[in-house]
């Protein structure tokens, strides 16, 4: 066991991307998913998610906490910066002062002729892609990657399948791509964390979302070809999920985790990671359970040899 507080960020997928022809029988094959968590004197300290392992931890603080800010150097550099005042988030997953200081955010409006710093102009200003995404339940978006992070944002994302559709000269130019593909496609730009989570309780046939992908990536690849905007490539190049997801994508038992996380003891075997959801095995039981670890996100911790408690499921369940 151990005292000391944690402040989640979340789960990251850092490394190399999966390969493109998998072994049936990988389970750690790509990239190196990660709970982020800041201790007190503001460094990270990142906690292995692969297969296998076990997390156990207890939320110790009530609320949500602000996660503090982002200042961009350069295209490989930036820093975080913890809240000074350590205050309660108010916007999020940040107090007021840390949204306002935040450079990342700025981003966003970018296309839209909004002011950005030096260093973040220097990050738009590289390579992005464009890409298709389709969930477990068939959502289906449009986002953006930047050249370096293209596959590792698809992994954060917990996609079950995903295409390339663009490689454009920077992040306005994607930006604005992705802007004419919801309004003339009607693609969304965002899926809710929750329905994520939902939908791999029940995910649909791999063969059924691959379909939904390469429809609506083939319909976004007509639109690009009509469009006046410049400086970009129609690209048909596939994601390449990673093995370790597999498991909560295919098909099988599996039950929403029946415990809150903004409160109490919990702690369960990773048996597959998806995003930043995980087929949680429970002891005492061999039923599968969905936990969506981003719910954890700005929350205070500690970490220990917790367990959660196994609900009574009905024997027909299983």
């Amino acid at each position: 066991m151990t005292d000391t507080p944690y402040l989640v960020h979340g789960v990251f997928w850092d490394g190399a991307p999966a390969p493109a022809a998998q072994a049936s029988t990988a389970a750690h094959d790509a990239g190196s998913p990660v709970l982020r968590l800041q201790s007190p004197d503001g460094n990270f300290r990142q906690l292995s998610l692969h297969p296998q392992a076990r997390l156990g931890f207890k939320v110790v603080r009530p609320g949500k906490s602000c996660l503090g800010h982002t200042v961009v150097h350069s295209s490989t550099r930036r820093d975080h910066i913890p809240c000074a005042a350590a205050a309660p988030a108010a916007r999020g997953k940040q107090c007021e002062r840390c949204f306002v200081l935040d450079e990342s955010r700025l981003m966003h409006d970018f296309h839209r002729g909004g002011r950005v710093t030096p260093g973040l102009r220097d990050y738009l200003m590289q390579e992005h892609w464009l890409y298709i995404a389709t969930f477990a339940g068939g959502a289906t978006k449009v986002g953006t990657a930047s050249g370096p992070r293209k596959w590792n944002r698809l992994a954060e994302q917990g996609a079950a399948a995903a295409s390339y559709v663009a490689r454009a000269r920077d992040g306005k130019v994607v930006r604005v791509l992705e802007d004419l593909v919801t309004a003339q496609a009607g693609l969304t730009q965002q899926v809710r964390s929750a329905a994520k989570a939902d939908a791999l309780l029940y995910p649909l046939p791999a063969t059924e979302l691959t379909a939904v992908n390469t429809r609506a990536a083939g319909r976004v690849r007509a639109l690009l070809a009509r469009t006046a905007v410049e400086d970009f490539d129609t690209m048909e190049e596939q994601w390449v999920r990673p093995a370790q997801a597999d498991a909560l994508h295919a098909p099988g038992q599996r039950h929403p985790y029946p415990h809150a996380l903004d409160q109490g003891q919990h702690g369960f075997g990773i048996a597959a990671l998806s995003g930043a959801n995980v087929l949680a095995r429970l002891d005492g039981t061999d039923a599968g359970f969905v936990v969506n670890l981003s719910q954890l996100s700005a929350r205070t911790i500690v970490l220990g040899e917790y367990t959660s408690d196994v609900p009574v499921l009905q024997e027909a369940l299983f």
